[in-house]
């Protein structure tokens, strides 16, 4: 029995974490894209290559809450085959395309494509994994993120070094649709599904889980769920937060190969080390969030960490092209150890019925932020012809986005008041 629960860690887990990855590949490498060139071989200017890269977050906050619901209603392992499928034709477009408006048009479709990924893949882990190792899981899957844009950084660089950006785009939109039979065969969404799950284990697991929701006060449905203050400020603090991310890593290729000149292989080499530390960082925070079920404290502090560095990333940009450099990797890996901890946190608060739909609409909120720190970053850049203001922005969204979840308050609140956790809980 307890091999078998080991084994979900073994199965469930690599394939949730090379999915998040291959999306989050297809998503970032235009960062790439444009630091090589491409406003330059499409004849579009910088805002319009701004709006390219911010229309794919317009995409993905339309259609998360409903792809949320088919996924805990339906199966979260279908929408996401389909998904693989979708994105993996989308992205590779990406480097076909040389019409503006298709492209953009191609761009907005992927958004909705990858919409479905997050959500459904945190329902999919609610269902084979208990509370004391979500914040584990939550970081398994959301380390696609930093691990691939680790690897990315490097291989995309040399990739179009040697085929060019457009060629690069469709090569790396492929591993998805290769990936996704594999999907088909590996994942079922509940544990009573797989035939490597006895019978015993799965009561086990299924008893454990029915007893974490007893002790959350059931929500009948999204409007009652939207009661909640926290919901809400959930909401715009995951706003103010993904506005800051996006906006780091679309463009932050762009200002190390303008800072350093030195082309765009080492521009991917440099732009890797933020990453490579935020993994380590991921992982010991999860760690010590699933051992002391406290969420709020392992969150805001990396938040204001990374606003902060930012900041000083803003005040040393022209003056020190290295005193930049190093505090955008310390901002660029505060700003994602606190993922694992902050996912957590809707499905303890918010009862089983509703909790995915609630995070997917916490997610289109980071998803809105996105679209407006990208754009309003390459917006910036552009009529400014520095990174400097663009940086400023980004350092004030981190700063409120850990000010809001410093100052969230889970006591004063009828969904949490009868949870055994203190307020520290969230």
């Amino acid at each position: 029995m307890r091999s078998e629960m080991r084994r979900r860690w073994l199965i469930i887990l690599p394939a949730v974490f090379i999915t998040y990855s291959l999306a989050y590949l297809d998503r970032a490498n235009y960062g790439f894209g444009a630091a090589a060139g491409l406003a330059r071989t499409l004849h579009i200017s910088e805002s319009r290559s701004a709006l390219l890269g911010s229309l794919f977050f317009l995409g993905y906050f339309l259609f998360q809450v409903p792809g949320a619901a088919y996924a805990r209603r339906k199966s979260a392992r279908r929408l996401i085959f389909v998904a693989l499928i979708s994105w993996s034709v989308l992205a590779s477009l990406t480097g076909v395309i040389h019409n503006f408006w298709l492209l953009a048009f191609d761009r907005l479709l992927l958004g909705i494509s990858e919409s479905f990924i997050l959500p459904a893949m945190l329902i999919l882990l609610t269902n084979w994994f208990t509370r004391a190792e979500r914040s584990r899981t939550n970081t398994i899957l959301m380390l696609g993120n930093p691990v691939t844009v680790l690897w990315m950084s490097a291989a995309t660089g040399y990739l179009i070094r040697a085929i060019g950006w457009q060629m690069t785009f469709v090569v790396e939109g492929v591993p998805a649709l290769v990936w996704a039979v594999f999907w088909l065969i590996i994942i079922r969404d509940r544990p009573e599904d797989a035939s490597w799950m006895s019978e015993d284990t799965c009561s086990e697991l299924r008893q454990e889980l029915e007893r974490e929701q007893w002790l959350i006060p059931q929500v009948a449905d999204m409007e009652s769920a939207l009661r909640n203050p926290n919901v809400i400020w959930l909401c715009i603090q995951y706003f103010f937060w993904s506005a800051g991310v996006y906006g780091f890593v679309l463009w932050l290729p762009s200002v190390i190969q303008k800072g350093a000149a030195r082309g765009i292989a080492i521009t991917g080499l440099l732009g890797g080390v933020p990453y490579l530390l935020a993994v380590i960082l991921m992982l010991v925070v999860a760690h010590y969030s699933d051992r002391s079920f406290r969420r709020k404290r392992f969150v805001w502090p990396f938040l204001m960490v990374a606003g902060v560095c930012l900041f000083g990333s803003y005040a040393t940009t022209g003056h020190s092209f290295w005193w930049a450099y190093g505090f955008l990797v310390v901002a660029g890996s505060a700003m994602y150890a606190p993922y694992g901890p902050f996912f957590a946190i809707v499905p303890e608060m918010i009862s089983k019925n509703v909790a995915g739909e609630v995070t997917a609409l916490v997610n289109s909120c980071g998803a809105l932020g996105g679209f407006v720190g990208i754009w309003v970053v390459g917006e910036l850049t552009a009529r400014t012809g520095s990174s400097k203001a663009g940086f400023l922005l980004m350092s004030i969204s981190l700063m409120l986005s850990g000010i809001i979840i410093l100052c969230m308050r889970g006591a004063s609140n009828n969904t949490l008041a009868t949870l055994p956790l203190d307020v520290e809980t969230i």
